[in-house]
């Protein structure tokens, strides 16, 4: 017999699973190494005009959360949008996530307008994280725009290992005001270094040219990059780091649709078939994509 909290699972070789309902319980349904919580909402800060940090309750999904994985949430009351929107985890702590987004669209909009109190249907942690091995002795974590939101997590876990690795964290966006998780980082005691297009503060260009320039004083072969942001910017940082023998992971963002693996819908080409993004990723070992087959 398996128990949890809100829920009783009998097994056995002639039944399927069985769920009882204590009254009065929040409901919580494990599937897997997956929940699908009525996850209560805490806050919904706005960052900038287009970027949003929300913060749920939803102590089940926080506790088996790795660094890239995400959750898939129903942003509407109803069926309208139909489908769930998946979004990275940016932090898991005390039985809450935590959840950056940028209103892009119709699921989005309905999300920014959550407040404390409500309760979004959750499922998660879904999909593969990044695999982040001690033995490195110099670490690059790249991120682009909104894809910040998966990285600190992986920072976090690096300072946690406490092996001493040289850690440098590269952040880019279109402008100053919109680059996210400056301070977090540093509150970790990570150097951060800051790149957007126009120049109004730190390097001018993209965060991906940064990232060329630094590697070429790079001496040392034992070097780790995890990264995610636009494909452009990914298909850039995994060049560069194919070329300098780099071990470079990269999480997609990509449009889904059950979240499970099972509608194919956020199917990609990589070396050994198709991947499905929601399944065998969103995190991969950059060498394995087929970056040309991807839209720019």
């Amino acid at each position: 017999m398996e128990a949890e909290r809100g829920l009783v699972r009998k097994r056995n070789a002639n039944t399927h699973p069985k769920r009882c309902v204590r009254p009065a319980q929040q409901v919580s349904e494990r599937i897997g190494y997956m929940y699908q919580v009525k996850a209560k909402v805490l806050s919904n800060e706005k960052l900038s005009e287009a970027h949003y940090r929300i913060k749920l309750e939803a102590s089940q999904i926080a506790k088996a959360a790795r660094a890239g994985q995400f959750v898939h949430i129903r942003c509407g009351p109803g069926y309208d949008p139909l489908l769930r929107r998946p979004f990275s985890i940016h932090k898991s702590r005390q039985g809450r996530i935590d959840v950056l987004y940028q209103v892009v669209g119709k699921g989005t909009g309905l999300l920014s307008q959550k407040r404390r109190g409500d309760q979004l249907d959750s499922l998660g942690p879904l999909g593969k994280g990044f695999e982040i091995e001690p033995a490195f002795k110099k670490i690059f974590i790249v991120g682009g725009g909104i894809g910040v939101a998966p990285l600190y997590m992986v920072a976090q876990e690096i300072t946690r290992m406490g092996q001493g690795q040289d850690v440098t964290v590269l952040l880019g966006a279109k402008n100053k005001e919109l680059i996210l998780g400056k301070d977090e980082f540093e509150r970790l005691g990570l150097e951060v270094t800051i790149a957007t297009e126009d120049g109004s503060t730190g390097y001018r260009g993209l965060v991906s040219n940064l990232f060329q320039e630094l590697i070429l004083s790079q001496t040392s072969l034992s070097v780790a990059v995890y990264s995610c942001g636009p494909v452009s910017m990914l298909r850039k940082i995994a060049e560069l780091s194919r070329h300098r023998g780099f071990f470079c992971q990269v999480s997609l963002e990509q449009k889904m649709g059950c979240g499970l693996g099972a509608c194919l819908g956020c199917v990609i080409r990589g070396r050994s078939g198709y991947l499905r993004v929601c399944k065998e990723g969103p995190v991969f070992d950059a060498k394995e994509i087929l970056w040309d087959d991807l839209g720019l």
